[in-house]
């Protein structure tokens, strides 16, 4: 499958391992099969954080996708993130996740512009480079505005002209910034995308205006996602908020006071194993297993969504 809806729901999927560390192919390839059998699911992501991308090689990388890619190709496309410190690097990984079946790539900023920072050029350049090698639609992941990853209004109004970009994953998590990127996006392109990724405020994110949703935490609980965006396009506030409040416990269960982290991370994996949606819920090092106190906050929280295995 090539074409990509972005107005729906597209996780960005957890990658289960098996008790040596090693990715879990066949676990990899049912979890994915059933994820993308979930209502309102449109595509499904690889390689993002919620996947600790940053444990993975490159070449696992590209596995992660082409087991992906196998399992739903009858069901929907796959997206894989892209997330190198370089031009050449970037293009030579897009090819390979092309080659793994990638219909579509997110691309993550280099992370040493968060330490040293970059120019509107830097950014063009890298988009048009990974653009013009893959010919695959690209999406955007905008980083936290505290970072100096983040991209100003008026680049992402320059990025929304490329003709290769088609969406944008909105990670402001300063909702002032978030209300004036989606207003500069749709001013340059109202036809590119605008994707939610705050995990741990999904409807105050959902009301601005967005298309979609590519989170991690649909991994875990897929269909009230769904139903939440669904309620929320539909202007029915009030069962938003009633499907608000079945998440917000596994939220602050999982994410805390915080952002999504790899600790965080691990936590969903903990709860996705008690909700029986993957066999094992291991991280890789040095991502550590939430404790017993975690452990049990999240199995209260499942309990009160209904989604606790028997």
């Amino acid at each position: 499958m090539s074409h990509i809806d972005f107005h729906g729901i597209i996780p960005a999927i957890a990658v289960p391992f098996q008790k040596n560390h090693e990715i879990d192919a066949v676990e990899l390839g049912r979890f994915a099969r059933w994820l993308a059998g979930q209502p309102g699911i449109t595509a499904l992501m690889t390689n993002g954080h919620t996947g600790e991308v940053f444990s993975l090689t490159p070449r696992e990388r590209a596995d992660v996708t082409r087991i992906t890619v196998e399992a739903v190709k009858d069901q929907c496309p796959v997206i894989s993130s892209i997330v190198c410190e370089g031009i050449r690097d970037a293009v030579e990984q897009a090819k390979w996740a092309q080659d793994a079946g990638a219909s579509g790539l997110d691309i993550m900023p280099p992370h040493h512009w968060l330490r040293f920072g970059f120019k509107p050029d830097h950014c063009i350049d890298y988009f048009n480079a990974i653009g013009e090698a893959t010919g695959l639609p690209l999406i955007v992941h905008i980083y936290p505005a505290w970072t100096r990853g983040s991209y100003s209004s008026g680049l992402l109004a320059q990025l929304a002209a490329l003709p290769h970009v088609a969406a944008f994953k909105m990670g402001e998590r300063e909702m002032n910034k978030y209300a004036r990127d989606i207003k500069e996006i749709r001013a340059s392109n109202p036809t590119k995308a605008l994707l939610t990724c705050h995990d741990e405020y999904l409807l105050a994110s959902m009301v601005q205006g967005i298309d979609g949703a590519l989170v991690g935490f649909a991994s875990l609980v897929p269909g009230l996602i769904h139903q939440l965006l669904t309620a929320v396009k539909a202007g029915d506030l009030t069962e938003a908020m009633r499907v608000q409040d079945l998440i917000t416990p596994l939220k602050d269960a999982v994410y805390g006071d915080g952002e999504p982290t790899g600790e965080a991370h691990g936590r969903m994996k903990a709860a996705m194993e008690l909700a029986g949606i993957i066999k094992d819920g291991l991280v890789r090092p040095p991502t550590h297993a939430p404790n017993e106190v975690e452990l049990q906050a999240i199995r209260t929280a499942l309990q009160h969504a209904n989604l606790l295995k028997a």
